[in-house]
Parts: structure tokens; sequence; C-alpha cells
């Protein structure tokens, strides 16, 4: 289709199109025609009648209700007529791929003039790779399917398993030997946590909650028990399926009668009389992805005492959605085992060592939280600097309130610091074996989720003042703040609550205090 081509205007032409029949006005140096739209306005055709609106150059009054979005919709589009003679448009929309200029709003190790001792060319490649992935492919189909609740649509699963992206998702390993990795970016070997963090920080930037945990979420907790203490041949099927996107897989443990406490569940896996089968009867709630799951990793309660087992969908097994806050493209569900038959051979790990096998993924689970709420925190901030700089209240920019600037500090400030100990503990990961951060990572891990999503609630609380009204509204300017503040409190549950892990912190420093230490 043809490009329209647009007429220059002067300012006076279009000050004479000022009547409700005749309604031009210019929004950052753009002659739109609002004639017929007018009785489709949202706000109210009285809106647009305001004698400061007809024929004027409306910018400031059009970006202190509307996101800039609003001018790329199509529908929109149609409505320009010119533009202004002699001007250029100020605002422009944030290029594919590219960086916001927005203080704050990047992390260091990507700001110009900045530096860091974490980061590689690689790192910066995949990080480019991964923007561009999200911008072409999943923020239009996040924010479809974070509102009809459906899960990630197939070629988006599709997609990611083709860049082998749900396979850097597990962690540096042996399950990236042979795989060509987004392109060919960066080298199976070479591929270590700041990897997978980049990966991890991209994939949360289309800021929805919901679709992002149904974009495979349950793989990345649910795999490791498999790919780490599975049969050979278990695992090289499972993993196949799993990391090709042709089956989904979630991680059962929690429970209505226990979460944290995994001592506590009750289901139970009974062995038949020739004990080639596990017979598993019980419940499992709050299980993501669960919904749409081919494939379960299961905590059961069994005689030589918890046992983790990896079983597949089929007779006896039921889910059933549970709402929650945030979007049921999650899958979040409930799950019935009636009198389920599985293979003793799909034990994973020893029998009775279930809570060792489940553990040892808890640090990495955790740590990916981190990542997440790390970036998102920052996203946050950059929402807040625009809106901040761009509404008036009393005649002046809300920046200019000291109140408000003082909000601005502590939320960068919670960013940074964040972005900052997740960044500590990442290097120390790429230096230490599974097993070595097992024994050093899981009390500062567990601290630093903690600190993170009190940060966060903290952030969206702020978040929701500085921009008022708009803040609880989940359309239009505020819509990213309602959304956040609505589903912040997901991570502070997730993976352990916040104040199991900060226990767990301080128990294992207790732990290691020299029994020689006095004041």
């Amino acid at each position: 289709m043809a490009t329209k081509e647009l007429k220059q205007f002067s300012r006076e032409e279009v000050a004479k199109h000022n009547t409700p029949d005749d309604l031009w006005v210019i929004i950052d140096a753009k002659v739109y025609n609002l004639s017929r739209f007018k009785d489709m306005h949202p706000g109210g055709v009285s809106v647009l009648l305001d004698e400061e609106i007809p024929g004027q150059d409306v910018t400031e009054a059009f970006y202190s209700l509307h996101r800039h979005e609003i001018l790329q919709k199509a529908q929109f589009k149609r409505l320009q007529v010119g533009t202004i003679k002699g001007e250029e448009p100020v605002i422009v929309s944030q290029a594919r791929g590219q960086l916001s200029a927005i203080p704050y709003a990047e992390a260091t190790w990507q700001t110009q003039g900045y530096f860091s001792p974490y980061y590689k060319e690689s790192h910066r490649q995949l990080a480019k790779a991964m923007r561009e992935f999200v911008d072409d492919y999943l923020m239009e189909d996040a924010l479809l399917h974070e509102e009809d609740g459906k899960p990630p649509s197939a070629h988006i699963i599709e997609k990611m398993a083709e860049l082998n992206i749900h396979a850097m998702r597990m962690g540096p390993g042996k399950h990236l030997k042979g795989k060509t990795l987004m392109g060919g970016i960066i080298k199976p070997e070479e591929f270590d946590y700041f990897h997978e963090l980049v990966i991890s920080q991209e994939l949360v930037r289309f800021m929805s909650r919901g679709y992002a945990d149904g974009l495979n979420g349950g793989v990345v907790i649910g795999l490791p028990a498999v790919l780490n203490f599975g049969r050979p041949e278990l695992k090289a099927r499972i993993a196949d399926e799993v990391l090709s996107g042709k089956k989904f897989m979630s991680l059962a443990i929690s429970e209505a009668f226990a979460g944290s406490d995994v001592q506590g569940l009750k289901t139970t896996a009974k062995k038949t009389e020739d004990g080639k089968f596990w017979i598993i009867n019980g419940t499992k709630k709050w299980i993501t992805n669960g919904h749409f799951s081919d494939y379960f990793t299961v905590g059961c309660k069994t005689d030589n005492g918890f046992t983790t087992i990896f079983v597949e969908r089929g007779e006896g097994i039921e889910t059933k959605p549970i709402k929650t806050s945030y979007s049921s493209a999650a899958g979040t569900a409930y799950i019935t085992f009636d009198n389920v038959k599985v293979p003793v051979e799909n034990t994973l790990g020893a029998e009775g060592q279930g809570l060792f096998v489940i553990l040892s993924n808890f640090n990495h689970e955790r740590w990916t939280m981190c990542c997440a709420s790390a970036r998102t925190q920052r996203f946050i901030v950059e929402e807040c600097l625009k809106w901040t700089a761009q509404r008036k209240a009393f005649g002046k920019p809300l920046n200019s309130q000291a109140v408000i600037r003082n909000k601005l500090a502590a939320m960068i400030a919670r960013a940074e610091s964040v972005q900052s100990w997740l960044e500590n503990v990442t290097y120390q990961m790429t230096h230490m074996s599974y097993k070595e951060q097992a024994t050093y990572l899981a009390g500062p891990i567990g601290l630093l989720k903690m600190y993170a999503t009190r940060c966060a609630q903290d952030t969206a609380r702020d978040a929701v003042q500085i921009f008022g009204g708009r803040g609880i509204t989940r359309t239009g300017m505020g819509r990213v703040i309602e959304h956040y503040y609505r589903t912040v409190t997901f991570d502070s549950l997730l993976g352990g609550a916040e104040d199991v892990l900060g226990d767990l912190g301080v128990r294992q420093a207790i732990a290691k205090m020299p029994k020689n230490s006095r004041l």
C-alpha cells in the first residue's frame, strides 16, 4: 500500500480549522483532523471542543493524558493530514532494539560512558539480539495474551526453541553442547551466568507478568531436576521435547497444606507389590504452567521419606486453573493426582532424597527471580522519570517538587543496589561449581531475593503515588504502574516467601559464626 503523501501547513492555516465539524489539532509538529473522530473519543466529545483544543497545538495536553504509543496505532496514523511547515517532530518512538536514553533506565554496563568488569562483547551482542527479539516477537503477543489470558502463542515458543532460548534459560551446562545459540552469537562453551542474566532481564521488559511466567517459566524450574537427577534415557527424551518447545513442563511441589515447609507435603507415592510402579495420590496448588503442562516434576511423601518423581500427564491427572491477581496466561493450576501410575524408573535421584533434588535448584530459581525483579524495577524508574517530566501540577512539572524527587531518588537507589548485589552474586556463580554454589550462596541468594522483592514493593507503592489515579487504572498512562503494583507480590512469594528466605540467610550466617568470636 502506498504511503499517504502529507501536506505542509502553517500554524495559521491549522488555526482556521476550529469548529466541531472542522476540527484540526497539532501534536508534536504533526497535523491531525479529528472532525470524524471526535464522537468516538473515549473521553467524550466535550474534551475536544474545549476552547484551547480546536486548531491549536495540543502537544502538552495530549502527553499529559496519553502515551506516545497511541499515535503509533494505525487508526490514529490515518487521522494525520500533514505536518507543520519548517518544523520537525521532537518526540520519536524508540527504535527496534534500541537502548533507552532515560537516566537509570538501563543497567550501567549498557550505559554509554560507564564500565563493568563483568560483561564482554558477547554479552552486549546477546543483549542486543534479545532486545530485538522481544521487540519483534514478544511485545505484541505479550500485551494480547496478558489480557485474554491465553498461553503464549505457539509460534513464539517455536521461535524461542529455534534460537535455543529455552535451553539458555537453564544456565550453562552440558545441555547446551552442540547447539547454535541465538544464531551463533555465543558459543555453548562460552555461555555463562551473565549471559543467562541478560536473557532473564530482557524477557521481562514487556512488563506482562502473567505472560512472562507463561513463557515456559515452568520449564526453568521443573526441568533441572530431570537434567541433574534423571536416568540418561529419560533425560535425553524429555530435554529434547521440552527445549524444542514441543512439550510443556512444570514443578509441582506446593500444596494447600504446605509451601515453604516441603517436609509437610501430603501427596503420597506408594509402590505396587511388584515394586515396578509408583501410585501417586494427592493435590498440588499454585503450580505455574500446570494447566497446560505435559510433564510434572512432583514432590511426594514415600515410605522412605520425601521423593521427587517425574510424571507424564495421563489417566488420573486433572488440572484446574486458579484465578490469581495476574493473567491466566501463566496457566497457574490446582492439580489432582488420583491413583496415577508411574514407572519407578521415573524417580529423580535416590528414593527418600527428594528434598536434596528440589533444593539443588532453588538457588537458580530464586536467582532468576532476582534478575527479573531488578529489571522490572528499572523499567518503573523509567516510567516515573518520563511521567514526572511531562506531567504538570500547579503550573510546573511534577519533578520540580522535592517530595517527588525524593521518591525518585529512593526508587533509583533501590534499583541500582539490587542490580549491583545481583551482579556480585552472579560473578560468584560463574566461578563456583554447582556444589560450591549450594554451600556458599544459598543464604546470600535468599537474602538477595528478600531484599529485591521488598525493594520492588516499595517502588511499586511510590510509583502509584507519583501517578495518582492513573496508577490504579488498567489502561492509558498508568497501565504499566497499575499492572506492576497488582502483580509485584508474586515474586515475593514464589520460590520462597520473604521472611522464610531472610531467615534462611541469617541461620546460615549464624551457623558459620566462629566459636571464639566476642565483642
